[in-house]
């Protein structure tokens, strides 16, 4: 998908982030100018119901392991 948009995949994975509703504080790990110029520009890219469907349909949800 990243391919597709132009961008890297881990502004696939913010915007992912930023197109949900419970998410209010994403943290990311700028360590260089680029990664929070990237992580910036992700705010700009428009996911679909499909896309998001698409980045989904694989995971499958686990207990976190240390918490009952």
């Amino acid at each position: 998908m990243a391919g597709r948009f132009n961008v890297r995949p881990t502004q696939i994975a913010l915007a992912w982030l930023l197109h949900k509703k419970d998410v209010t504080a994403p943290i990311i790990g700028a360590s260089k100018l680029t990664y929070l110029d990237e992580a910036i520009a992700a705010i700009d890219i428009e996911l679909s119901a499909e896309d998001i469907r698409y980045l989904e349909e694989l995971y499958q949800p686990h207990r976190i392991l240390g918490h009952s």
